[in-house]
């Protein structure tokens, strides 16, 4: 899709349609509304007296008016809900959901007014960023009943803004927007086409194409390094298992010496539970027990397109949880890189396996600041729904500033504890164990289970496993993959410049 800004003279736009965001009790007698409200001859103004029309989060109402040759004539109404509540996040939102509704009527390009109050540089990323995610389906193997419309290119207008600030946020927007999709593409591939050696491969070509350093370790490397923790989850599987190294380096770094942050993936491109194997029915969605680690791959994307003055490296470890005559068996004991011993209790508690060895080599790597990302509990989705990130970690500061950055994009992240659950992970046998005990507080003992691979760094783990997923279509996007925390990621990057 094609960006571009103006600055003025939204209505004189050459699109198909103008949209424009209305808040509930909107003011239609001055400003861009009432402008508007004057074209369609007091269209708008008694749209929203029938309420037909109410202002809602996501509703939207196309009006016809008379325009000259080559305008629009027409006007999207977009519901941004209560004006005080209205940020950037919503107006990402507003921005998706006009561009969904623009496409339903087959048209091609249209201007959109976010009315967005704050800085112009984020009114325009949100724009940029919410119409480009917008356009995300999942139907990219139909060959037919396809949704072969689109929308061509957005005008972002922002009154008197700067053409720097336009242009920076539309650069913006389209970096975080196009690798959001990225992440979502990935985990929306089947298994039989995404295996762990065709993830490893997309990470090196979009390393290529985007300035990143990109090495992928291979089974015996790992084996040498004592990854027997990671490569217990790979033993059933004909597929070899990959650990992918990315890293992003400024030209000149104002990170503090000895500061570098990594952001850790759990990437099992499919889980079947191994020999402890889950029930079939609903077994087909565990395509998505990467979305971890494709966060991560396209967090580093958009990082390299932007461009910021801090390093940081991304770590995927990629397996498939398969039985089979090798696999791992409930009770044996393996030794992971940093020398802890582990007890398998269970093969479907394999994501933390990955994990364990993934955050010590990204610690070994330099890492002093490590943020992990996993489908890791169904428990998460019990205590959350899919409405909030689970997160803890061992350092207060950087599990609030990944709250708080949340808050600042328009994602949610609610804080578990760790402290004194700490035996829900002892073993009688080994120094760990893969489970908790009898299965309660199950996100806290995989979040344990992690934190015990972690030497001296600071560490917080996002348990996405409710908010990686869409079960259903919103006004703004599809049903599927969110690409969620991509936004608060680079977000935190950049605040640390």
């Amino acid at each position: 899709m094609n960006s571009r800004g103006i600055n003025k003279n939204f209505t004189d736009a050459r699109v198909d349609a103008l949209a424009v965001v209305v808040f509930k009790d909107d003011n239609t007698k001055k400003g861009l509304l009432g402008e508007l409200d004057k074209l369609t001859g007091g269209g708008i103004s008694s749209v929203l007296a029938s309420e037909e029309f109410k202002g809602e989060s996501g509703e939207t109402y196309m009006l016809r008016y008379k325009a000259d040759k080559g305008k629009a004539g027409r006007i999207l109404l977009v519901g941004g809900g209560d004006q005080e509540k209205y940020k950037s996040a919503e107006a990402a939102a507003c921005a998706g959901a006009a561009a969904r509704k623009i496409r339903d009527y087959n048209l091609k390009k249209f201007a959109f007014a976010p009315r967005f109050g704050g800085d112009a540089v984020e009114a325009a990323a949100a724009a940029t960023q919410g119409a480009i995610t917008s356009q995300f389906e999942l139907d990219k193997y139909k060959t037919k009943d396809k949704n072969e419309k689109s929308v061509d290119a957005i005008t972002i207008f922002v009154d008197g803004a700067k053409p720097a600030e336009l242009k920076n946020g539309i650069e913006k927007g389209t970096a975080i927007g196009e690798s959001m999709n990225f992440t979502r593409d990935l985990a929306n591939e089947p298994p039989n086409i995404l295996t762990p050696t065709e993830m490893a491969n997309r990470a090196k070509k979009m390393a290529k194409e985007v300035g990143l350093t990109c090495e992928v370790l291979t089974e015996a490397q790992m084996k040498k390094m004592g990854m027997n923790s990671l490569l217990s989850v790979s033993l059933g599987s004909e597929q070899p298992a990959k650990l992918i190294f990315l890293k992003y380096t400024p030209k000149k770094s104002t990170a503090k010496k000895g500061d570098l942050l990594a952001l850790v993936g759990k990437g099992v491109m499919f889980d079947t539970g191994g020999i402890s194997l889950k029930p079939g029915e609903g077994m087909d969605a565990m395509k998505y027990d990467m979305s971890g680690g494709a966060t991560v791959v396209g967090a580093m994307r958009a990082i390299a397109l932007l461009k910021p003055s801090v390093p940081v490296i991304g770590v995927v470890g990629c397996v498939e949880n398969m039985p089979d005559g090798k696999a791992s068996r409930p009770s044996d004991v393996v030794t992971a890189m940093n020398g802890k011993t582990v007890e398998i209790l269970n093969t479907d508690a394999e994501g933390r396996l990955v994990l364990a060895d993934a955050v010590h080599y990204a610690e070994k790597k330099g890492a002093n600041q490590i943020i992990d990302l996993a489908t890791l509990t169904g428990a998460v989705i019990i205590a959350l729904g899919n409405r909030n990130t689970g997160i803890m970690g061992n350092d207060q500061d950087l599990v609030d500033r990944v709250i708080e950055t949340g808050k600042e994009v328009g994602e949610g992240f609610w804080q578990l504890p760790l402290e004194g659950y700490e035996s829900e992970v002892k073993s009688d046998i080994a120094d760990v164990k893969n489970i908790g005990t009898k299965r309660r507080a199950g996100t806290i003992a995989g979040g344990l289970f992690i934190q015990e691979f972690i030497d001296k760094a600071k560490w917080a783990h996002l348990d996405i496993a409710g908010t990686a997923w869409a079960d259903s279509p919103k006004p703004h996007q599809a049903k599927g993959p969110t690409g969620v925390a991509i936004r608060t990621l680079v977000r935190l990057v950049e605040n640390s410049q």
